[in-house]
């Protein structure tokens, strides 16, 4: 992009203003309407982060209390953790929802791969 923005300056030759191409112009608004985007991330970023899970031990830990749960065997302390690591989850997933999101809108246009 640094080859298509050129610099408005004033009599001091302080950079007042900024010309951009149309596409760099179109891309940045574009970009910048959609809140749900990840900004600032590279391309192997987003793609580590769409497809990144749950540390292994809090995976295991997830399980064996779902499991509990579902025999009604779970006590004050373990309902908490059990909530906890379920927004974990759910946060996780917003999260990899949006990676998912930017890389399809700012990489891959027209690709079905996420």
């Amino acid at each position: 992009m640094s080859d298509s923005v050129q610099y408005v300056t004033n009599a001091q030759v302080d950079k007042v203003g900024v010309l951009l191409d149309l596409e760099n112009y179109q891309q940045l608004t574009n970009l910048s309407i959609d809140s749900k985007l990840l900004i600032g991330l590279s391309q192997d970023e987003l793609q580590a982060l769409a497809e990144s899970s749950l540390f292994a031990k809090s995976q295991i830990q997830l399980q064996e209390l779902l499991i509990k749960n579902s025999e009604n065997n779970l006590s004050k302390e373990e309902t908490q953790i059990l909530d906890r690591l379920l927004m974990q989850v759910d946060q996780l997933n917003i999260i990899k929802t949006r990676a998912r999101h930017t890389l399809k809108t700012k990489y891959l246009q027209n690709s079905e791969n996420y």
